[in-house]
């Protein structure tokens, strides 16, 4: 049975990539700040008792991420997503309005903890088959496509793991290790809001499909969930 490790699974993206991939008969591990109040997450856990395991973490604390990879010391993980993400309040990601506090956070979490989740467990993933990490990013990270402007907090965050990612590629073209970065889409979750492109089973669907037909020259390279290339 394949294994995946799936961070921020307690809603929206997170939660459906757990949906399907227990559907498809992979065993999840499933990560959330707060598995407590993660009743959707619980309640499908409960319907497959032998496949979900659920596991509190914050990913912007590094101690639990250590803590987690040691409670998972003997597993074996073909696929680590790391999903969890922040996007910053517009309010205070504007100019002349910046909330630098926030700007520290979004860092954290949607740059520094997918590294940190990928030292952690390389142990793991280093003795599997698949031998993938997947990062959900953002084509807001994307310089070429910067039309907009504004919204420096995200984009600078989702910017930088773009380059993290990149390196980390090829830093484990060693040990085989594929390092994909995925754009989800405008997906109507909390996070991306009620006027949404499309939905998370659509998301997750194409991204699945991208995910399964990776190979290992594919390491490094920045994917929207239609397999479309995205500029970087």
């Amino acid at each position: 049975m394949r294994t995946a490790l799936i961070t921020g699974t307690n809603r929206g993206i997170g939660l459906e990539f757990v949906r399907q991939y227990v559907k498809d008969g992979w065993r999840v591990f499933a990560a959330c700040r707060n598995p407590a109040t993660a009743e959707a997450l619980n309640h499908l856990a409960t319907h497959y008792p032998d496949q979900i395991t659920v596991h509190p973490l914050d990913v912007a604390n590094h101690q639990q991420i250590e803590q987690l990879s040691q409670a998972l010391s003997t597993q074996t993980i073909d696929l680590l997503i790391n999903n969890a993400g922040v996007y910053p309040p517009e309010h205070g990601d504007t100019f002349g309005k910046t909330d630098y506090a926030a700007w520290d956070y979004a860092f954290a979490v949607n740059t520094m903890a997918p590294l940190k989740m990928a030292e952690a467990f390389i142990q793991q993933i280093s003795r599997s088959q698949q031998k993938t990490i997947i990062t959900i990013t953002s084509k807001m990270g994307s310089i070429a496509d910067n039309r907009g402007g504004g919204s420096y907090i995200y984009r600078s965050s989702k910017s930088a793991v773009n380059i993290v990612m990149k390196s980390l590629s090829i830093d484990l073209s060693s040990s085989q290790i594929t390092a994909v970065l995925l754009h989800p889409g405008w997906v109507r979750t909390d996070m991306g809001g009620p006027n949404g492109l499309i939905s998370t089973e659509q998301s997750v669907t194409g991204m699945r499909r991208v995910i399964s037909n990776l190979k290992f020259s594919d390491s490094g390279k920045f994917y929207a969930f239609d397999g479309q290339i995205v500029p970087w």
